[in-house]
């Protein structure tokens, strides 16, 4: 589920939901993966017209696309991504504190990571793809971007709470998608999360993202044919249980996570033995479409 806001990188979101025909192709792929030529045929529109509404809906990451052999030649398969939205509007209610740090994706302190992979800075590459080594490389401290096919990264931040302080919930963000080699619209990864060593569950990315488009803050120089941006996730772990953006991952709730220890971790896996091993690529501040770091977010039980 897109959990949408007043945020400016939306704006693509509400432009491609203001049109009857996307509409109407959204409701053709509904019921059934089809390619442009069919539902060209289904709306009595032009390819080249279904085209470009269909550029509008990846763009706003509603619908996605993949290529199979059918009849002796490729076809483009278009499929919905999302079914539902939550838009946030303007409210004047008193904000809810919490307090929020960020982790660059390159301030990493642990890992295993296996070809794909690879790290970039804004400006530069950092060594050579493919080559594990690099992630120890000293700049990997700048990195705003990093990939692995298989494997892991943990991150380690200081608890900054009172001791006194007790979370009734604590949210993780951060910009994620799939790693293929090069980009796929349909490339499934199965990603798991962990914080302080307690497994919070794991979900499935659906692609490694960028054909249709190159990412919103993705340097100019960045290559086009490679991660281009993923998706803006959110974990959020209460006296409930823990929810993928309103979806339920597990039954870990705030109680099991030992945030009265000095120092919080949070480890993101691909597992070789998942179902889907399709990688993962994390995106920071400067790359993608969110041009933010990972957040980590705590909210005081009292409010």
């Amino acid at each position: 589920m897109i959990k949408a806001n007043r945020d400016k990188h939306f704006l693509p979101l509400y432009e491609a939901l203001a049109s009857e025909v996307r509409w109407g192709i959204m409701e053709l792929l509904a019921e059934e993966e089809m390619n442009t030529k069919d539902i060209a045929g289904r709306m009595q529109l032009s390819p080249s017209i279904i085209s470009m509404h269909i550029r509008k809906l990846e763009q706003a990451g509603l619908i996605g696309s993949r290529r199979v052999r059918r009849n002796g030649g490729t076809h483009k398969l278009c499929f919905l991504t999302e079914r539902h939205i939550e838009i946030e509007l303007p409210f004047a209610s008193k904000p809810r504190p919490f307090r929020e740090q960020s982790i660059p994706v390159g301030h990493y302190t642990a890992f295993e990571v296996y070809p794909t992979c690879g790290l970039g800075t804004r400006e530069m590459e950092i060594g050579v793809w493919d080559d594990p080594r690099y992630f120890l490389d000293p700049e990997r401290v700048n990195a705003s971007i990093l990939w692995f096919g298989k494997g892991y990264v943990e991150y380690k931040t200081p608890n900054y709470l009172q001791p006194e302080q007790v979370v009734s919930v604590l949210e993780i963000s951060m910009e994620i998608a799939s790693e293929a080699p090069g980009l796929s619209d349909y490339w499934p990864s199965d990603i798991a999360f962990a914080f302080n060593g307690i497994d919070l569950g794991t979900w499935t990315s659906p692609a490694d993202f960028g054909r249709a488009a190159r990412g919103r803050y993705t340097p100019d120089w960045w290559h086009r044919n490679v991660n281009q941006y993923g998706l803006w996730k959110t974990i959020r772990v209460d006296k409930e249980g823990t929810f993928m953006d309103n979806e339920r991952m597990s039954d870990v709730s705030i109680a099991d996570l030992r945030l009265a220890e000095p120092f919080w971790t949070l480890r993101f896996t691909v597992d070789e033995s998942s179902p889907n091993v399709g990688g993962l690529t994390l995106y920071g501040a400067g790359f993608g479409n969110h041009d933010k770091d990972i957040v980590i977010r705590v909210y005081p039980e009292d409010v």
